[in-house]
């Protein structure tokens, strides 16, 4: 997954750190055609490379007299080059298409060595010129190429080693079988791999071919493939790694001193401090954005923290800083008002993604007949033995901490932790003491088996984190499935009874995605294409919980508060979609941490096992 470098702190007046003047051009540069067209030819010559040096009736056709006046080994060495080569050229020309700087060195680089291939090994003048085209092309338009490297982490190398592996042996197979004249007439398969294997490490197969040169040929071919594989793994494996996002002390404080000063604007301000985000300063340090970078995507979530006086100047360098790198800007869940901003500021759309459910603790109540599903519920779960305990996170004992954390991370239901927008990732971390915990718990049945030592009487907890002085977030909502229906019901009523108590009048409860294309779907003379809407909505329910979640938060009987998204153009949604669902974890893909997560905790439930029984 790639992760932003850390935010560098302002130049000292009168003058300007490399990466400002970076961002200054990136702001200054057209957004052209140029990347785009330059990254499509760069893929077409390297396909173009790859395919001479593999089929051998598209290579020795119209053979050019100096490749017959130069010695064999010659030539086939330059067809194991033009091979390499081409594959480069594949594997650049996507960061081509997203300006990048590093990309476009190393292809100005190949392509005259391209051209000089094509020229020395048949006669190939249309393809030489058009590697010198666009070697021209593309020192033309060098200012187009701006963008920095996007950070990585080591693990790009074991994936490195596994595609491009699996790519080379596929490859090979290719090249042995397209020269099929050998001693043994038509080698089977096993001969056919045993060759690859073999000669991607250097040494010769079981295939002897009749002539001399098709050997050296697909030898040096299969080599040039093997090396390719192991220079590129050494490469990414050596390079020093870069760090993942990460939100430093200094700016956790800082972002903590804005959100006790502008806090109560956004339910989703306090999870700007995640400790898995970056975050940007506007100059005047009065707003903040905080992002993680997926897989090219500059994922904002929430509003901006801090003075909406200030916010356009945090929204300007988090766009400058986005094309500096060549990311795709995106905001995840904003108000309308901050999609106001963001569209005004940055020149980007929005679209509405769904509605925030909020409660006003002081007009809640289960009287009535909206309510008496969920008066029901909590009557019925009540006489099953089941109580909840509402606290400050300050209040509890570090043995209740430790429970609670366990028991969250065992009722997961997955090997990854979710969320990214709606989530802080920790629970009962010294700086999180005004967050808000609830508990729920049942007596012991001596008819029932007895209960796990370690959770004691815990049956689900719900965690909420601060919004302002007079709010909370829904922040963490698990439960033991062994448990009896209805226990979230009795949690948050629970919790909306007992707010008035602490001195909080609104409550924000989960996002609903969708939601009014949901509602309205399912009303009377609803339209074809609206209907058609809400049941590909339904069917994703299944995975996603889209519907669940609404009529989960609707018993509530809650205010709805528009969430958008904002986003550069609608091409670019797919990615931005993609990015999300990486971001929340829906896609874990080459995430392994998680593993070390999941050691971690276990690490801790038996360290608590252990001072339990003690």
């Amino acid at each position: 997954m790639s992760a932003p470098v850390s935010t560098e702190p302002p130049p000292e007046p009168g003058r300007r750190s490399g990466l400002q003047t970076l961002r200054d051009q990136a702001a200054a540069a057209p957004r052209s055609w140029a990347p785009s067209a330059v990254g499509s030819a760069a893929l077409l010559v390297g396909l173009f490379d790859i395919a001479g040096a593999v089929f051998p009736r598209f290579r020795h056709s119209r053979m050019h007299a100096l490749a017959g006046m130069l010695p064999g080994g010659v030539t086939t060495l330059a067809t194991a080059g033009s091979l390499m080569i081409g594959i480069l050229l594949v594997l650049l020309a996507h960061a081509l298409r997203r300006r990048k700087r590093r990309a476009w060195q190393a292809v100005v680089a190949l392509l005259p060595v391209s051209a000089a291939l094509h020229l020395m090994r048949w006669h190939a003048v249309g393809p030489a010129v058009v590697s010198l085209v666009l070697l021209v092309a593309m020192l033309v338009h060098r200012g187009e190429f701006y963008a920095r490297a996007d950070p990585r982490t080591r693990w790009r190398a074991l994936w490195n080693f596994l595609g491009m592996g699996t790519a080379s042996v596929l490859l090979g197979m290719v090249i042995v079988s397209v020269h099929p004249r050998t001693e043994i007439g038509n080698p089977g398969l096993s001969e056919r791999v045993q060759q690859v294997l073999y000669g991607l490490f250097g040494f010769d197969g079981p295939i002897r071919y009749t002539y001399d040169r098709t050997s050296d040929l697909v030898g040096y071919s299969l080599a040039a493939l093997g090396l390719l594989t192991a220079l590129t793994t050494t490469y990414l494996a050596l390079r020093p790694s870069e760090p993942v996002a990460v939100l430093s002390p200094e700016n956790e404080e800082k972002v903590r001193a804005l959100l006790d000063r502008h806090g109560e604007r956004d339910s989703l301000g306090y999870f700007a401090l995640r400790r898995d985000k970056s975050v940007l300063f506007s100059p005047s340090g009065k707003a903040a954005i905080s992002y993680r970078v997926v897989s090219g995507v500059m994922l904002a979530s929430g509003d901006p923290v801090g003075d909406v006086e200030a916010w356009p100047g945090a929204i300007k360098l988090f766009m400058a800083e986005a094309r500096a790198h060549a990311w795709v800007p995106a905001v995840m869940g904003c108000s309308e008002v901050g999609g106001e901003v963001w569209t005004r500021e940055a020149g980007l759309d929005a679209l509405e993604l769904g509605d925030e459910a909020i409660v006003r603790t002081d007009a809640f109540s289960l009287s009535g007949r909206a309510m008496r599903n969920v008066r029901q519920m909590v009557k019925r779960i009540e006489r099953n033995g089941y109580s909840c305990k509402v606290r400050r996170v300050s209040e509890l004992s570090p043995e209740e901490r430790q429970r609670v954390t366990v028991a969250a991370a065992r009722w997961r239901g997955t090997d990854t932790e979710r969320g990214f927008s709606m989530a802080l990732g920790r629970f009962g971390d010294p700086t999180d003491d005004a967050c808000l915990v609830v508990t729920a718990h049942r007596a012991a049945d001596p008819d029932q088996p007895a209960d796990d030592p370690l959770l004691g009487d815990l049956k689900a907890v719900l965690h909420f984190v601060p919004w302002g002085d007079d709010g909370i977030s829904l922040e963490l909502m698990r439960r033991d499935r062994a448990a009896d229906p209805g226990l979230n019901e009795l949690l948050i009523v629970a919790a909306l009874q007992a707010a008035p108590g602490l001195g909080i009048t609104r409550v924000s409860l989960n996002f609903a995605m969708f939601r009014s294309a949901l509602a309205r779907g399912e009303r009377l003379g609803a339209g074809p294409v609206l209907r058609a809407w809400r049941g590909l909505l339904v069917f994703l329910s299944r995975w996603f919980q889209i519907e669940s979640l609404y009529k989960f938060n609707a018993k509530f009987q809650p205010e709805w508060e528009p969430r958008f998204l904002v986003y550069p153009t609608a091409r670019d949604l797919p990615r931005i979609g993609f990015a999300a669902m990486q971001a929340e974890a829906f896609i874990t893909l080459g995430r392994p941490r998680f593993g070390r997560r999941k050691l971690r905790e276990g690490t801790a439930a038996e360290a608590q096992r252990t001072q339990l029984a003690a």
